[in-house]
């Protein structure tokens, strides 16, 4: 019963005992000052609010009002644009229409209807009686018992008081003024303003207070006119943003310089850049019940499958929350699997390895509002591969890519390893360094697994100070106190000489890896397998290896095996894994001998001496020569 009372009470837009009063916003008011002082309403006064009523037409005096929100917009727009071209514009195009120059109706009947549909009288309703309403609930309102007949003229003030509604035209008379603009066939004014006044690039046509407000609050100007239930927004959005700068992960020596930012027109502007091809297809939708967050959809049509765009399209549109402040939320809300270390969507903030990772077929999401965009699907071997690999010759590419392999090795079992080397296995250790390593342990008071427990949770500590303090002493805190942390454990005789050099290395190991969540992801496993080794030995680490490796096998990323393209195996998929091949060999160009090969036999110019040199060369140089003697000759005369 209660529902259903709430349900009527919707509909006639009347309030229910103890529930919140309900309000009706179906579309934009017919008259400025109600839309104006719904506006204030909804903001609550805000001091950013600007708003500014002016006359257009001339002679019609046309009231007019453009509202926008200080700091989102650009000012510059503003007032040159749109404030601008709607003073400077309106009067001469008035004056084309009443010297009958536009080809539509006569030129006095031209004038007339659009004075008639502008400045139609307006009863007023009931104090606080809410937003505008529909046609059939004007109806509704002129019936209510509590109706009151003051008045109130259309451009009067309503800054600061919003608690008188202005009121709202009859729709009989709305309805007669669009029949005679009809039948004199004048454009609708909002139409003939965005078509011949406003001088900006995107403006569109609005009828909805969802849709208005949405771009008020985006950086947008509002432009309502009297007697009019359209406003036209123009995109103004500007304001104060970082410029593009150097990223500050994912940094290499030689490669583009240039990061993504907050604002996601020009991360995407970024990408285009570097892709110009009309197969590069963009979408937007908006994430967040409150915030609303500009959400963008990047992929190459053809070259990316329609399972997968379709995919992340649905995925996209399912999330229900309310607010998507940074990339991660989205990362979250639809990545595959949730409880597993291991990240299933790679992140960057490069604008290089977004287009190339656009080209092999992947999806790019970009969020409004922070420099990290998402790239799926992504499989393991991607998180080890640089921007740089791909600048770099292959050879050098190949050796660095080996090195983060092996990096992450060091990382997982590095502590492990010696554990159960200390513990369980002495025999595997060289005599010379088993007795070294004895000695050492002889006035420690606490077993191996302790000493890296200790010594990896204050590593821990020391890195977590370094990212969060200021980054002018960040790094030096995290050295300097590294090194006068260890120097003073192993002088306390807390822990061995041994261990410090293992934790240093296990940390110095994570750095190598170019993805930090994937270097996050192993810094967690490798305590585990911190446990294993200290209980069951090198027999604890292979369970853990095979557990570990049964698990990454069951992760998909948006259906994609995450081992692949181990498994399944995949022969041609191995060219730019654990190596990184020529680019001839993956396809990707022509290897030098055939590029010689097809080149014209003058252009053949090898590093040899001059007799291997072609024809013309030769013959360049042999004309050089004389012409060199001809001169020296000269000289010596």
């Amino acid at each position: 019963m209660k529902s259903m009372t709430k349900r009527n009470a919707q509909a006639t837009g009347t309030e229910v005992p103890g529930e919140q009063p309900v309000r009706i916003v179906p579309c934009l008011a017919d008259t400025v000052a109600q839309s104006l002082s719904y506006i204030q309403s909804e903001l609550g006064g805000s001091p950013d609010l600007k708003i500014r009523r002016i006359l257009i037409g001339g002679e019609l005096r046309i009231e007019a009002a453009a509202v926008h929100l200080s700091g989102l917009a650009d000012t510059v727009a503003v007032n040159e644009f749109v404030m601008g071209s709607l003073l400077a514009n309106t009067e001469e195009l008035f004056a084309d229409i009443a010297d009958g120059r536009t080809g539509r109706g006569s030129a006095k009947s031209a004038s007339a209807g659009y004075s008639r549909t502008c400045h139609t009288a307006a009863p007023a309703t009931r104090p606080g009686a809410g937003p505008p309403a529909v046609p059939g609930d004007v109806a509704r309102a002129a019936a209510s018992p509590t109706a009151e007949p003051a008045a109130a003229a259309p451009g009067a003030p309503i800054a600061g008081d919003t608690s008188v509604t202005p009121g709202i035209r009859p729709a009989a008379a709305i309805d007669a003024a669009a029949a005679e603009a009809e039948a004199l066939q004048l454009p609708p004014l909002p139409q003939l303003l965005l078509s011949r006044a406003l001088e900006i690039g995107d403006a569109v046509l609005i009828e909805e207070w969802k849709e208005m407000m949405l771009a008020i609050l985006s950086g947008d100007t509002a432009i309502l006119l009297e007697g009019y239930r359209t406003a036209i927004i123009c995109e103004t959005r500007g304001g104060e943003q970082r410029a593009v700068s150097e990223p500050t992960s994912q940094l290499v020596v030689r490669g583009s310089k240039d990061g993504f930012v907050e604002s996601a027109a020009t991360n995407i502007a970024l990408i285009r850049r570097r892709i110009k091809s009309p197969k590069l297809h963009l979408e937007y939708m908006k994430v967040g019940t409150e915030t609303q967050t500009h959400v963008a959809l990047m992929y190459m049509k053809g070259i990316a499958g329609e399972e997968l765009v379709q995919e992340v399209r649905d995925r996209l549109r399912k999330i229900s929350i309310d607010e998507v402040l940074e990339s991660g939320f989205i990362e979250e809300l639809i990545q595959d699997k949730t409880f597993t270390p291991f990240p299933t969507i790679y992140n960057t903030e490069r604008p290089d390895v977004a287009a190339g990772n656009l080209l092999e077929g992947r999806a790019v999401v970009i969020v409004d509002g922070t420099p990290f965009v998402l790239i799926l699907p992504a499989v393991f071997t991607q998180f080890f591969q640089s921007a740089e690999d791909y600048s770099q010759r292959f050879d050098i590419a190949i050796l660095m890519r080996l090195v983060r392999y092996m990096s992450f090795i060091v990382l997982l079992l590095g502590p492990s390893v010696y554990i159960a080397l200390t513990t369980y296995h002495y025999e595997m250790i060289p005599t010379t360094l088993l007795i070294n390593l004895l000695s050492q342990r002889e006035n420690v008071p606490f077993p191996a697994f302790v000493e890296v427990l200790l010594m990896e949770t204050a590593f821990e500590i020391l890195r977590e100070a370094g990212v969060r303090m200021p980054r002018v002493i960040g790094q030096t805190v995290s050295v300097v106190g590294a090194l006068i942390l260890g120097t003073a454990v192993v002088e306390a005789g807390i822990i061995t000489p041994i261990i410090v050099i293992v934790v240093a290395l296990t940390g110095i190991a994570s750095f190598a890896i170019p993805a930090y969540n994937m270097a996050i992801a192993g810094r967690i496993i490798r305590f585990a397998f911190v446990v294993l080794g200290s209980m069951f030995g090198f027999y604890g680490i292979t369970l853990g290896l095979i557990v570990l490796v049964a698990h990454m096998n069951s992760l998909r990323s948006f259906g994609i095996p995450y081992l692949s393209p181990f498994v399944p195996l995949s022969v041609k998929g191995q060219k730019d894994t654990l190596l990184r091949l020529p680019l001839w060999v993956m396809g990707s160009g022509k290897s030098p001998q055939q590029i010689r090969a097809e080149m014209p036999e003058y252009m053949r110019v090898t590093t040899g001496y001059d007799e291997q040199l072609s024809p013309l060369i030769l013959k360049n140089n042999s004309a050089a020569g004389q012409q060199a003697e001809g001169e020296d000759h000269e000289t010596n005369e």
